[in-house]
């Protein structure tokens, strides 16, 4: 058994917003293996993007223990987490002022050791690893689709060949086409590089196309974390009501018939 690449234990997340206390999560534990593609999944207001930021670093949680990759996960949000994880954010976050080209080379240019030629070509690589063009290099985040501007952001978190890969909403506001195809490159990258991922998804169709794994949150913790046909069948009102409706049927449905690829 390998060392886990995020190990989550008695994890407490409290919010104060004047006299209103809110608490997210409490005695929340997970852990995700090398090479899996765990899914998080709940209902509004239980912290799944949250869970996403404190695992990259950004938040700290009221108390508990996160690590990634055997490091404390605070550290990563002082010592540069894109060498060790990506960050795919819901709506892209490209800088708007910057070109397609300059948001994918952007770690790199931080990093300040290497030569502007070999940033470019690192980043021309990363464009056309994501299914975009050598003409979209030089185009503004304005001048892109939804689904280009997903391409590219993913590309950037891709650039520093991190470990990890975290996912908030990856096919959200995309039409059904556009989403099965960003389904299909993200499959083959967790493949071809060997990813561990771990994604926010409501979409049943993205869950069920790319989930070893579905953690689900819901009374304040993770109350199952397993593999999709197990999820389905446990017993919880937010599951039945998730899960068994046409549209989670209908992907279920789906997922029988695909061959095993992860």
């Amino acid at each position: 058994m390998t060392d886990p690449v995020v190990e989550i234990r008695k994890l407490c997340t409290v919010f104060q917003n004047g006299e209103k206390t809110s608490v997210v999560h409490k005695d929340l534990d997970l852990t995700v293996e090398r090479g899996e593609v765990v899914s998080l999944v709940g209902g509004s207001g239980t912290g799944k993007t949250v869970l996403l930021r404190q695992i990259l670093g950004l938040e700290t949680p009221t108390r508990g223990e996160i690590t990634v990759l055997g490091k404390p996960a605070a550290e990563l949000g002082k010592r540069g987490a894109a060498r060790r994880v990506g960050m795919l954010f819901q709506h892209g976050a490209l800088f708007s002022a910057f070109t397609v080209l300059e948001n994918i080379a952007f770690p790199l240019r931080e990093l300040r050791t290497l030569p502007d030629g070999l940033i470019r070509e690192a980043a021309m690589v990363k464009l056309q690893m994501v299914g975009l063009g050598p003409e979209v290099a030089d185009k503004m985040p304005s001048d892109l689709s939804g689904g280009m501007i997903k391409r590219v952001g993913l590309a950037r978190a891709l650039i520093m060949d991190p470990p990890l890969l975290l996912l908030d909403e990856p096919t959200s506001g995309l039409d059904p086409e556009s989403a099965d195809g960003f389904c299909s490159l993200l499959r083959s990258l967790h493949q071809g590089m060997e990813l561990t991922v771990v994604l926010v998804t409501h979409d049943l169709d993205t869950l069920f196309e790319l989930s070893t794994r579905i953690a689900v949150l819901a009374d304040q913790e993770v109350i199952i974390n397993d593999v999709p046909e197990k999820v389905v069948a446990f017993p919880h009102p937010f599951i039945q009501a998730f899960f068994l409706g046409e549209r989670g049927q209908r992907a279920m449905a789906l997922l029988r018939k695909r061959p095993a690829t992860v």
